[in-house]
């Protein structure tokens, strides 16, 4: 097969999947900002929020370190491996034997969680102290949400499967039934507690055990048993545990830096944990759609290119995913700059999140929104290096970038407080992207992204053009309806939303940016365009 049309097939295939990924993702999100709509109105940014979002914390930090955040990319190289150089037989005996060690060790990290709370409290949360109300609360908390890192690891590895096998839809879908989870919490648990937040942790619980059941009926209609199978001298262990540990903190640094901005909000005013949590919520927000939509959908690619060594479809299906990520994340990040206090009123000021709160969240949404491009940047750089399976250059990265966040935050947080530690984060991932580039292309000498460059420069014109406009409009619109209901608001955001969209595709198109064509197949993966493509495989 020429490779013009293997690599259009290519391309076809992560936009198809990243267009499944995405779709789910975005009710996922949507539902996820109804959670914090809900959170919001019924706790606020006071004591009991903080505990949560701290308590949380914890647990999610394990799962995107331990589970998604390594084991899923340390997975999916070797399984892809299997299948490709081996029989789907002896693939599916690895996947038993790594969920057999995985159900042991999660099941134990779980138990030491919540026996060991009341000083995993004070690490992650110094600034609260070792007693107290707001203390005693999280250490409770902690204990309550802690076994969600069980349920969520087996998800992660269920994922890990269902993707290579390029099935998309049950992983994508999963997180929906954790906020389903909470939001039920909110209204049917949480008021028969005394202290009514004790109600949402339980719900975490709730949606993690709803997601495993989800994945389950999936993997079992793609014929991976579920039964333990003890081999723990298999071959493709150790190879995957040397790829797990050094990607703990190689792919999962943007959650270490995450970690060390709460220790560090934690010794700020009441409320800057909260600030800092609505605006990354905003910031995860196109994030999950597009960028994770997009490296989660290349991973599997990339992996079986390099499996049988085709650098050369491996740098264009990176290149493509790049150019894919950026076109989409740069007008986002441009919307949360000049949109972000109208959005912010819209789904969150009402009850005890004040006008206040909206102006304190603000300032850290401005920050992180900076470092948009380079969050989603380093989710499709970390995929490629774990596709060739390159464990040390990311973790040299990594160590390099939460060392240039510690120093950030600390020069920051003085002068600009909560917003100084968003900054500090954008700057240090900014760092890491830089980086990883310039090892990648030392390592494969990727010439295929050189129109990275050039495809950004486009993306990034539109995108000003387009924040330039919605600011001229936004302007005019204060003018002639200053203040305004929330249904006004919420209009007048609509409104504005749907006109940034017009100009950047408008001018996206004038100047022939090729990604729009990727973008329709996303969501349009039956288009002209993908006949056309499977017309000529055949």
């Amino acid at each position: 097969m020429p490779r013009s049309i293997s690599a259009k097939s290519e391309h076809n295939n992560v936009s198809r999947a990243a267009g499944v990924v995405g779709f789910f993702t975005l009710i996922s999100r949507v539902l996820g900002l109804v959670r914090d709509m809900v959170l919001a109105r019924f706790f606020g940014t006071g004591m009991a929020a903080d505990a949560f979002f701290v308590a949380f914390r914890i647990p999610n930090l394990l799962r995107r370190l331990f589970a998604e955040g390594s084991l899923t990319i340390a997975f999916i190289p070797v399984f892809t491996e299997y299948l490709t150089q081996k029989s789907r037989r002896e693939a599916f005996e690895l996947a038993r034997t790594i969920l057999t060690l995985l159900a042991l060790t999660v099941a134990v990290v779980a138990l030491l969680g919540v026996l060991f709370s009341p000083w995993i409290v004070r690490i992650q949360a110094f600034g609260f102290g070792g007693s107290g109300d707001k203390y005693q609360l999280t250490v409770l908390l902690t204990r309550i949400t802690f076994p969600y890192i069980f349920f969520i690891s087996l998800v992660a590895f269920f994922m890990g499967v269902l993707n290579s096998l390029r099935r998309f839809g049950a992983p994508a879908a999963a997180p929906i039934f954790l906020n389903v989870g909470i939001i039920g919490a909110a209204y049917f648990i949480s008021p028969y507690f005394p202290e009514p937040i004790v109600g949402i942790a339980l719900g975490v619980l709730i949606g993690g055990i709803l997601q495993v059941g989800l994945q389950i009926p999936w993997v079992l209609k793609e014929g991976l048993k579920v039964f333990p199978l003890w081999q723990p001298h298999h071959p493709a262990v150790r190879r995957i545990g040397l790829l797990m540990l050094p990607a703990i903190v190689g792919s999962a640094v943007y959650q270490f830096n995450q970690f060390m901005g709460t220790l560090l909000a934690t010794f700020l005013v009441e409320g800057s944990v909260s600030w800092l949590y609505y605006a990354d919520r905003l910031v995860q927000f196109p994030l999950g759609i597009f960028a994770i939509a997009i490296s989660t959908a290349a991973l599997p690619s990339l992996s079986t290119q390099a499996a049988k060594k085709d650098l050369g479809e491996f740098q264009d299906t990176l290149s493509y995913s790049l150019r894919l990520v950026f076109f989409i994340t740069l007008p986002c990040a441009v919307g949360l700059i000049v949109l972000g206090a109208p959005i912010l009123r819209v789904l969150f000021e009402r009850g005890a999140f004040d006008m206040h709160s909206t102006l304190m969240t603000n300032k850290a949404l401005f920050f992180y929104s900076l470092g948009l491009l380079a969050f989603s940047g380093i989710r499709v750089m970390v995929a490629a290096f774990y596709a060739l399976q390159d464990t040390k250059t990311p973790v040299k990265v990594a160590i390099v970038a939460v060392a240039a966040n510690l120093i950030f935050s600390l020069a920051l947080m003085g002068p600009l407080k909560h917003a100084g530690l968003a900054l500090a984060l954008s700057l240090a991932s900014s760092l890491q992207f830089c980086l990883l580039i310039i090892f990648l292309n030392r390592k494969i000498n990727t010439g295929e992204l050189r129109p990275v460059l050039v495809s950004a420069s486009k993306s990034a014109l539109s995108a000003a053009v387009m924040g330039a406009g919605i600011y001229c409009l936004q302007s005019s619109l204060l003018t002639t309806h200053p203040g305004g209901g929330f249904w006004g608001v919420t209009i007048n955001l609509g409104g504005l939303i749907l006109s940034g969209i017009a100009i950047y595709f408008l001018v996206a198109r004038l100047i022939g940016c090729r990604e729009l064509n990727s973008l329709r197949d996303m969501f349009h993966p039956r288009s002209k365009t993908a006949k056309k493509q499977i017309s000529s495989r055949e």
